[in-house]
């Protein structure tokens, strides 16, 4: 068997041994792998909404305004979750707003983190005038609360859930970049990066292939923390109006849609909350289990 052969096996047996260890420190957290098994469950209801959902979520049933859940007098087995003030079914609408809101916290943390990880690598390797400047701009963001900095982007841009997720990116790019930043710092003196330099890699390779590897846990704890706050952020634009319009049904839009109803049918703005509440707990139990398992200082021996 040759060497390379040897080099390929070795490797695959060290990434199964350090897959493994961390799934012993994650699954150590039974909330963590709760809130694991709840996401993959949202995730497949978005994948699959158009199966599982029992009507279009944009069907008008006229005989059947404002129904209550089955399980309330005066409820329909066809309507579980009861109906809105235009006859549609809450349960579809929750569904297939899932993949939604989903989507809309996923695009944002995909442009934080792109984002954050090509500016906050730029800001600690170059240093000097280019990080002064990138983090005065950072900091500049961060003096603003987010969701008004968020209201007034949209305002600017207009409402819509595209911009919308253009504006939540940018108020929380700044915790991505100042993360990686710190992080980057933290590597750059060490012995494994001084050997690449002095080996004669470039500055892109050092950057993204020598430092960020090392740098990926805590972003990677970031990213899922703020999975849960852009989801939120996203339902609170909506709930202005500022966000998805109708008849998207993206969860903020469906409070906002039946916020008139609060007292005379509470639950076409119960469940969309609840929703919304149960994802979020979710993420954050994940993101919490994320955290022990990939910070070394948090590992119980």
């Amino acid at each position: 068997m040759s060497e390379t052969t040897n080099g390929k096996i070795d490797q695959r047996g060290e990434v199964h041994r350090q897959l493994a260890e961390f799934w012993f420190y994650f699954s150590e957290s039974k909330t963590a792998v709760v809130g694991l098994v709840f996401m993959i469950g949202v995730l497949l209801m978005a994948l699959f909404a158009d199966v599982i959902s029992p009507h279009d979520p944009s069907e008008q049933f006229r005989e059947f305004f404002e129904v209550p859940p089955a399980w309330v007098e005066g409820g329909s087995s066809q309507f579980l979750l009861g109906t809105d003030y235009a006859g549609r079914d809450i349960l579809s609408r929750i569904i297939h707003g899932s993949r939604l809101s989903l989507m809309a916290g996923g695009i944002v943390i995909l442009i934080c983190l792109t984002s954050g990880i090509v500016i906050g690598l730029a800001a600690a390797y170059f240093r000097g005038i280019v990080e002064t400047l990138i983090m005065r701009v950072m900091d500049t963001i961060l003096s603003v609360p987010g969701l008004l900095m968020a209201l007034v982007l949209v305002a600017v841009l207009g409402p819509g859930l595209l911009n919308a997720m253009i504006a939540i990116s940018i108020t929380y790019m700044p915790y991505f970049v100042r993360l990686t930043r710190a992080s980057a710092i933290s590597e750059a003196s060490r012995e494994y990066v001084v050997a690449s330099r002095v080996a004669g890699a470039g500055r892109l390779r050092i950057m993204f292939i020598t430092i960020l590897p090392n740098c990926m846990a805590p972003l990677i704890v970031q990213a899922t923390l703020s999975f849960s706050t852009a989801i939120l952020d996203t339902a609170a634009l909506g709930f202005l109006g500022m966000g998805a319009q109708p008849p998207q049904p993206e969860w903020g839009t469906l409070i906002a849609e039946n916020r008139d109803l609060m007292l005379s049918a509470p639950w076409t703005v119960t469940f969309p909350g609840l929703a919304i509440l149960l994802a979020v707990l979710a993420i954050n139990l994940l993101g919490d289990g994320l955290r022990d398992a990939l910070d070394p200082r948090l590992k119980r021996s």
